[in-house]
């Protein structure tokens, strides 16, 4: 990506009191959208913590006095198949059930996030 413009993301937190949760896909990689979010709340010197460093990631921060919770998913792209196929919930699941894909690895990770969404 090039020329990129970054909308301000903390305004629209300040501004939308339903929004506490955050959600990304493609990891913290440089380009990403999570990589440009952190950056901005550095920025700002606002501290993001680790909740759970195991896929999906959850991350927690404070803004504007609410706590917001960063989810960080495994992207839909193809080219995340080499990262899921070193994870080792997904080594542990294939080694049980040979049919067990990158895609069924997703869909896991996607239901335990979206069916709890509040």
């Amino acid at each position: 990506m090039q020329d990129i413009v970054l909308r301000d993301i903390l305004y629209y937190l300040k501004n939308y009191k339903n929004i506490y949760k955050i959600i990304f896909t493609g990891g913290n990689s440089k380009n990403s959208p999570e990589y440009f979010f952190r950056k901005i709340l550095k920025q700002n010197n606002i501290k993001i913590e680790i909740i759970d460093k195991n896929t999906p990631k959850i991350n927690k921060f404070t803004f504007d006095n609410r706590s917001f919770t960063t989810i960080s998913l495994t992207s839909p792209s193809n080219s995340a198949n080499k990262s899921i196929g070193s994870n080792n919930h997904y080594k542990q699941k294939k080694e049980k059930d040979d049919k067990y894909t990158t895609f069924d690895f997703r869909v896991e990770q996607y239901k335990k996030v979206f069916k709890n969404f509040e």
